[in-house]
């Protein structure tokens, strides 16, 4: 500073202007060093680290790069440059070191950041990301540190001590509290939801309350996103999975089956005993024969012990068409390759009501896709409707314009025959 006031003076500019200009250069050559630093560092340094990185072997620093940690830190050279240039200017030297406090406090919290961003994105490399989510965890420690931060900003600023403003926070607790409820909530959430593995990333869950039915894209500290089938995406309190209810179908993913439950009904005034004809036709068919062969011989022998008088149907046991019905529809989906062979698979008869007698079908495919198993679903009942009248059974449904136009015709028809 001296040095260019004595060389002011020289060319003859005034004392009190020649310190000024000084003042004034002095700035400028620090402002292009500055740059000059910074050029260098983003130009040079940050392009040797961006060559480092892409080829090594390992993969966590691409991430480190792809967040910009190294860039946000790359502002902090300037500052060092400025924080020491202090010292010639010393009438400013307090005014300089507070901003570059607050600017250095400020990279630092962009750069935690990053960081923290930068870990996440490695979290998510490992399979166990499905399972333990670490995101709620990073915004918390975010929340924490941004808080840090804002109190030594605050503290540098003022010049106040930052136990004496943590101190004053102590009335402020009710307020933080109340802002801060949902962040609280769903921290509590999130690590019951973790150490319990109640729900994972790609965890296909239903919760009819918030209209989510679909598989979950995100969990975040507050929020959990849930993508529907209808490409919809539904966002729910992260609480809200600990205080409701909801279905989560990940069980039956891993267990390799998906269940069909449904039933048919059949018209109960075409259930009937099967006539010796019918015993005959059903043995051609191919699931039936030998159950046939072997149900004749069990009633026969049954019949015999209690010397029962077969001119009258009602007397003793006999095959009934619905009966037989159930085998074959039992042993077709035993044969069935869709259908998983280690669980549960029956045909049972539920109470009958007035829509008829409902048959029920109870198995589990092999293959949990929704279209693979939609589609099993859709065949299986396409062939028990269409084989139904070949046991001599009807399927209930109620009268249709086609039925009542169908039953006037035949009237009509009846009417014309007897008056002819």
């Amino acid at each position: 500073m001296k040095t260019i006031t004595g060389w002011l003076e020289n060319l003859g500019v005034e004392t009190g202007l020649a310190s000024i200009l000084a003042t004034i250069i002095l700035m400028i050559v620090i402002a292009l060093i500055c740059v000059a630093a910074n050029f260098i560092t983003k130009k040079v340094v940050l392009r040797l680290i961006t060559y480092f990185v892409k080829n090594n072997k390992f993969k966590w620093d691409d991430y480190l790069l792809e967040r910009k940690v190294f860039h946000k830190l790359s502002h902090i050279v300037p500052a060092i440059i400025i924080y020491f240039s202090s010292l010639l200017f010393p009438s400013l030297a307090f005014f300089i070191v507070k901003a570059v406090n607050v600017y250095v406090i400020v990279i630092v919290l962009l750069v935690l950041n990053a960081f923290l961003n930068a870990v996440n994105d490695i979290y998510l490399t490992f399979e166990i990301s499905k399972s333990r989510p670490l995101r709620g965890y990073i915004q918390v420690a975010k929340i924490l540190i941004f808080f840090v931060g804002g109190i030594l900003l605050i503290s540098s600023m003022f010049g106040v001590s930052p136990l004496i403003l943590l101190s004053g926070l102590g009335a402020l607790s009710a307020v933080t509290m109340l802002v801060f409820k949902d962040s609280i909530l769903g921290l509590v959430a999130g690590i019951q939801l973790s150490s319990n593995d109640m729900v994972r990333v790609g965890d296909w869950i239903e919760m009819p309350k918030y209209g989510a039915d679909g598989d979950i894209i995100d969990i975040s500290l507050n929020t959990v996103k849930v993508q529907n089938w209808d490409k919809t995406i539904t966002t729910i309190p992260t609480y809200a999975l600990i205080s409701d209810s909801f279905k989560n179908w990940r069980g039956m993913q891993s267990a390799g089956g998906r269940r069909i439950k449904r039933s048919v009904r059949v018209d109960t005034t075409s259930v009937t005993i099967c006539s010796p004809e019918m015993i005959e036709k059903f043995k051609k068919i191919h699931y039936l024969k030998d159950y046939i062969e072997q149900k004749e011989k069990e009633i026969e022998q049954h019949n015999q012990e209690l010397n029962v008088d077969k001119s009258v149907k009602v007397n003793g046991r006999a095959l009934t068409n619905i009966g037989v019905f159930r085998a074959y529809i039992q042993r077709y989906l035993e044969g069935h390759p869709k259908i998983h062979k280690g669980m549960t698979c029956m045909v049972r008869q539920l109470q009958a009501e007035e829509t008829g007698l409902p048959m029920e079908i109870y198995a589990f495919t092999n293959d949990t896709a929704w279209a693979v198993y939609e589609g099993v679903q859709s065949d299986i009942f396409d062939h028990i409707l269409a084989v139904a009248p070949e046991f001599g059974l009807r399927i209930f449904q109620n009268p249709t314009g086609h039925d009542l136009k169908s039953g006037l015709q035949a009237e009509r028809s009846g009417a014309e025959l007897a008056e002819g």
